[in-house]
């Protein structure tokens, strides 16, 4: 019997996990995937806004002001990466420039530190704005993490602390038995937290008629070659609209940039590309100029699952004990997720079980190794040590065996060429992988120790290597 279960393994679920490894109970993650961070959290813009969009009184105002300001620490702690680039919002016309007006007000009721600046200031610090720009909004504050790689390192660091993870686990069945719930008639568990995503009221559903409906909103992106880092150096945001925040420019924390998204309603498991690139095409060159789509490397599409409250739901279900809902967690969700993680564990959770104390041993994750952080001698110490860390096998981004033989043999380690490459990079550069996705899986089939014709790229069944040869 388990203490706690925790359905997707998404930031926010992981996040949750990360904070009741802390504590002396038993705690279960189920994630259908073949991986954490498979859904919304490995595809979004990556952004950790500064609370200044919001409407008022909304629990997505609440947890953005609070978990934009968790977000350096907890980062810290995780040793992730977390850099805080500012951000500005652009307005080109005089509507526009009221909306600001009313940005600004925001920014002053909730405390967020802001600069309202000129179109030809905001083109002396970013080059390549939009001559049609007349007025800008800074907001220093904002700032970008590696999304994925954060809910990786949370669930690395709870499982370390005697959290189970159990992936390729698909829920298709709840009951609630007296004060207990059952879950596929195999797994017992005194409270049920459901943080599936997009399917989020597919789990109520299966123990009462779900109070909210969810819809997947589709966002697609284009991704350009880190080659161009300085083509801007903050994020760029278009005064928002009913439709969201806009089509923004958005620079990652590996100096890569990304144009995106559109907001497109399409079915929960569409993540196809397409018409919304054309718009997106279209919709950038409103805010910026000498666009380097030639250099464009890889276009991918996230879903995020909009609820028909318009709003957070994160409470204990009204009908059901022990039955905690984290609904509808799309954006600012990346930016108000630590907040959402603590509210649940320190205010709903907690409460519940009288085995809450702290841990005494706790264990913390060890960084990612990561060839930026490291001194010329650093890398040189760990080539003495193992000489696997100076064998390169993805030139673009200079990943080496060592490193990719350390994401596969941790908790929470890679077991698909997918889950490498969000790991530690091998096929994110200009090449996407075509000189170093056959070593990758070579290196997985040896590390895990199973045939390479057992090695998916990402989704479960999605093989590479044949077993048998390929007849017509």
């Amino acid at each position: 019997m388990h203490d706690i279960t925790i359905i997707g393994a998404g930031i926010t679920g992981s996040l949750i996990a990360y904070e009741l490894g802390k504590y002396n109970l038993n705690v279960l993650v189920l994630e259908k995937e073949n991986d954490v961070a498979s859904g919304a959290t490995g595809a979004n813009s990556a952004m950790i806004h500064s609370g200044h969009d919001p409407k008022t009184g909304t629990l997505k105002c609440k947890y953005n002001l609070i978990g934009s300001k968790l977000y350096p620490k907890l980062c810290k702690d995780l040793k992730v990466d977390y850099k805080q680039i500012g951000a500005y919002v652009v307005a080109i016309g005089e509507e526009e420039e009221k909306h600001l007006d009313v940005l600004v007000n925001n920014c002053i009721e909730r405390d967020i530190p802001y600069e309202l600046i000129s179109g030809d200031e905001a083109r002396i610090r970013e080059k390549n704005l939009s001559d049609d720009i007349c007025k800008a909004l800074y907001l220093p504050s904002t700032g970008i993490i590696n999304p994925w790689l954060t809910c990786m390192a949370a669930m690395e660091e709870a499982m370390l602390n005697g959290v189970e993870l159990k992936l390729n686990y698909e829920v298709k069945k709840i009951d609630k038995v007296d004060d207990y719930f059952l879950i596929n008639d195999d797994i017992k568990t005194k409270l049920l937290i459901n943080c599936a995503g997009i399917h989020v009221d597919d789990i109520t559903n299966m123990l009462r008629t779900s109070p909210y409906k969810v819809e997947a909103r589709k966002g697609e992106y284009f991704v350009i070659d880190n080659l161009d880092s300085d083509y801007v150096n903050s994020i760029i945001y278009p005064t928002p609209s009913e439709k969201g925040k806009g089509v923004l420019a958005v620079k990652t924390v590996h100096d890569n940039i990304m144009f995106g998204p559109n907001s497109d309603y399409c079915d929960k498991d569409d993540v196809s590309t397409g018409d919304g690139l054309d718009y997106i095409k279209k919709s950038i060159t409103k805010t910026m100029k000498n666009i380097p789509f030639n250099k464009l490397i890889h276009v991918f599409a996230g879903l995020r699952p909009h609820i028909d409250l318009n709003d957070f739901y994160i409470e204990e279900d009204d009908e059901i004990d022990n039955f905690i809902h984290v609904a509808g967690i799309e954006s600012p969700g990346l930016s108000a997720a630590p907040a959402i993680a603590k509210e649940v564990v320190e205010n709903i959770v907690l409460k519940k079980f009288d085995n809450n104390q702290l841990k005494d041993n706790y264990i913390h994750r060890k960084e990612y190794i990561d060839y930026s952080h490291l001194s010329e001698d650093e890398i040189n110490e760990l080539i003495k040590k193992d000489k696997s860390f100076g064998h390169i096998i993805c030139r673009c981004e200079k990943i080496s065996e060592g490193v990719i033989k350390d994401v596969i043999n941790r908790k929470c380690g890679a077991r698909t060429i997918k889950g490498v490459r969000m790991r530690c990079r091998p096929g994110m550069g200009r090449c996407q992988g075509s000189f170093c996705q056959s070593e990758v899986l070579k290196i997985l089939a040896r590390e895990l120790k199973v045939d390479p014709s057992e090695i998916e790229y990402d989704k479960k069944d999605s093989y590479i290597v044949l077993k048998e040869p390929y007849e017509e």
